[in-house]
């Protein structure tokens, strides 16, 4: 077990470790549409790359999730055959937003051994979102 430190230690290493490794400017937050972001996640249970759709406002992440979901044969076909959409995906702390993303399971952040695969997953998952985001973002944000 870590202590809270320790694990907080870890994870900047690794986000630090793979910002030396795939050293790019990722679009994550300056989607410009309010309310929808890139996101890199890696915890001590997976690794995954979503999009988010944050607002407080369920018509709002119902009319951006619907966008979404009427690209799904394209997003799968053409950039990330695993992606999952969930229209209700509750965070820890209790929100609720709506989630696309990809997920490598069975990984550790706090087992270096895992971290190549995840580095190497992470950068190609967001790779191909970012390619189908860009493609996309003018009829998602109509």
């Amino acid at each position: 077990m870590f202590s809270k430190e320790e694990s907080k230690r870890i994870r900047q290493e690794f986000w630090t470790a793979f910002g030396k490794e795939h050293p790019r400017k990722w679009l994550l937050y300056n989607t410009r549409i309010k309310d929808v972001q890139l996101k890199f996640s890696f915890d001590n249970e997976k690794a995954e790359v979503s999009i988010d759709f944050t607002s407080s406002d369920e018509l709002m992440r119902d009319y951006y999730f619907e966008k979404l979901e009427s690209l799904k044969t394209i997003l799968l076909e053409e950039y990330l055959p695993d992606a999952v959409y969930e229209e209700t995906y509750p965070l820890p702390e209790g929100k609720i937003i709506s989630r696309v993303y990809t997920r490598l399971n069975k990984v550790n952040i706090h087992n270096r051994k895992d971290w190549p695969p995840v580095m190497d997953f992470l950068e190609d998952r967001m790779d191909a979102l970012e390619r189908f985001f860009l493609e996309y973002a003018d009829f998602i944000a109509d």
